[in-house]
């Protein structure tokens, strides 16, 4: 199956509303096992990349993360292709709901040729590393001002096997009121479609933004990689 293919076939309904609930969803399985290593084993070519981020050096957490040049794996374009189309109208609808402008036209290639027309003209797809001892720090993500408010993380080892330890982290921070956390232990494969900065609440005054914050609990042992998937170009 192609990436299209296996994009088109997740449960979208269900995806929007427990994105709607919690900020973050889970989905099925997006590449296969073999396709995973094949991802991974990018990372030591470092022609692929247009930078290298130590993440303990700027105090983000540890371990390491390597931003892609535009020329992008052609299964990292297609599945990055796949996803916009599927996300758009969670993202129009969110901002409707906000009361914020909703500036993303239905085609990727020309919301990527604003962010250039803007000054955000550098790749944001990312393949991140994490070995023993390494985490990330709960953040939210800041590109610049042309933003997309939700992206996608796609497990490309196998927990329990390749690493322990790890989880995609999420932390909800609630007005008036104690944060709410959650972890993730994604399988191999598989995707988490998350907020990049906020989702909308539901409060007495209509809705409301919904701050949330995403990291990464220390890998106990072994070697994790992820590939991270952004819908708009970076400053």
């Amino acid at each position: 199956m192609t990436p299209h293919d296996t994009v088109a076939g997740q449960d979208w309904p269900a995806l929007a509303a427990e994105l709607d609930e919690h900020g973050h969803a889970p989905t099925g399985p997006l590449l296969t096992p073999g396709t995973c290593r094949e991802i991974s084993a990018l990372y030591g070519d470092t022609n692929r990349f247009r930078t290298t981020v130590n993440m303990a050096r700027h105090r983000f957490g540890s371990g390491e993360y390597r931003y892609f040049t535009h020329d992008l794996p052609d299964v990292v374009a297609e599945l990055r292709a796949a996803f916009y189309p599927r996300l758009l109208p969670i993202a129009r609808d969110w901002a409707e709901r906000l009361g914020k402008p909703a500036p993303w036209p239905d085609d990727l290639d020309e919301w990527i040729a604003r962010c250039h027309d803007a000054g955000q003209a550098r790749s944001a797809q990312i393949l991140l590393r994490y070995g023993p001892g390494d985490w990330n720090a709960l953040h939210r993500d800041v590109f610049g001002d042309m933003l997309f408010p939700l992206q996608v993380v796609v497990m490309l080892d196998e927990p329990g096997v390749d690493f322990t330890g790890g989880e995609f982290l999420m932390v909800e921070q609630r007005p008036r009121a104690q944060s709410r956390g959650s972890s993730t232990t994604l399988p191999q494969g598989h995707g988490l479609v998350f907020t990049t900065r906020d989702r909308p609440v539901a409060s007495s005054r209509g809705w409301s933004n919904g701050p949330m914050k995403h990291g990464v609990s220390t890998v106990r042992s072994g070697s994790r990689h992820t590939l991270g998937l952004v819908f708009h170009d970076a400053a």
